[in-house]
């Protein structure tokens, strides 16, 4: 294990808690807002995470809200295990493309088949890239000059993904 003793979902919960204490509905919401055009979490992940950052002392749980909703807030050994988080290497990306594992097995699907998944994924990668954009623009205005640039490669990601697109084999 790194020495932060932290995967790369638990440090996203807790760079997300340095805004302020927050359920775990609230850090879906953030997580989706924030780092969805390129980082996906599921609600399982962040509902398994919290107990496991609660144990070791990263967070610490507040006063049950309505609905029995329980907010979390980073603690200062959740920030030190954050900070060292940050400074070890970031590994290799974990590459997994529903579209490219498809076409890989391409001689099994019918010309329509392939050309109805690319112009799905032309349109998810069009809709995607919009929004990221939109997002990356939304963030240089506010000044988040790090946001705006993790929201350039989501950009980048969807282009480079339609570029392809144009040129996968047809049947």
């Amino acid at each position: 294990m790194p020495d932060s003793q932290i995967n790369p979902t638990a440090a996203a919960l807790l760079g997300l808690l340095h805004e302020g204490p927050m359920t775990g509905g609230q850090l879906m919401a953030a997580a989706e807002r924030r780092l969805g055009p390129y980082w996906s979490m599921t609600r399982s992940q962040v509902y398994r995470e919290l107990p496991v950052l609660a144990e070791m002392g990263f967070v610490r749980l507040g006063k049950p809200g309505p609905r029995s909703s329980q907010p979390y807030a980073i603690t200062a050994s959740g920030k030190r295990a954050f900070s060292r988080w940050l400074a070890e290497p970031a590994g290799r990306d974990a590459l997994r493309n529903p579209v490219a594992l498809r076409v890989a097995f391409g001689e099994q699907h019918s010309g329509t088949q392939l050309q109805t998944l690319y112009t799905g994924a032309s349109e998810y990668h069009s809709e995607a890239m919009a929004m990221a954009k939109e997002q990356a623009k939304e963030a240089k205005k506010a000044g988040d000059a790090y946001g705006a640039a993790a929201l350039e490669f989501a950009v980048a990601y969807h282009k480079a993904a339609l570029s392809w697109l144009k040129i996968a084999p047809a049947g």
